[in-house]
């Protein structure tokens, strides 16, 4: 299951590893978009199977964030 982003913006912190374990609506990393910080969640339980975005990326709605097993 891929997360995207929902809005564009910066990532200001991730605060999960790959291979962490999460639970729905825990949150995963901070996305900073029009001077406010946005808790970005996982979606669903899982396992963190890839982080596709670094501290300070900007991203675009629709990029993927992370991935869960």
């Amino acid at each position: 299951f891929a997360q995207t982003a929902p809005m564009p913006g910066t990532i200001l912190d991730i605060h999960v590893k790959v291979g962490d374990t999460v639970a729905a609506n825990q949150p995963v990393m901070v996305l900073e978009a029009m001077k406010m910080e946005n808790e970005v969640v996982a979606e669903q339980a899982g396992t963190i199977a890839s982080i596709n975005v670094e501290k300070g990326a900007m991203v675009n709605p629709g990029d993927t964030l992370f991935t869960l097993a």
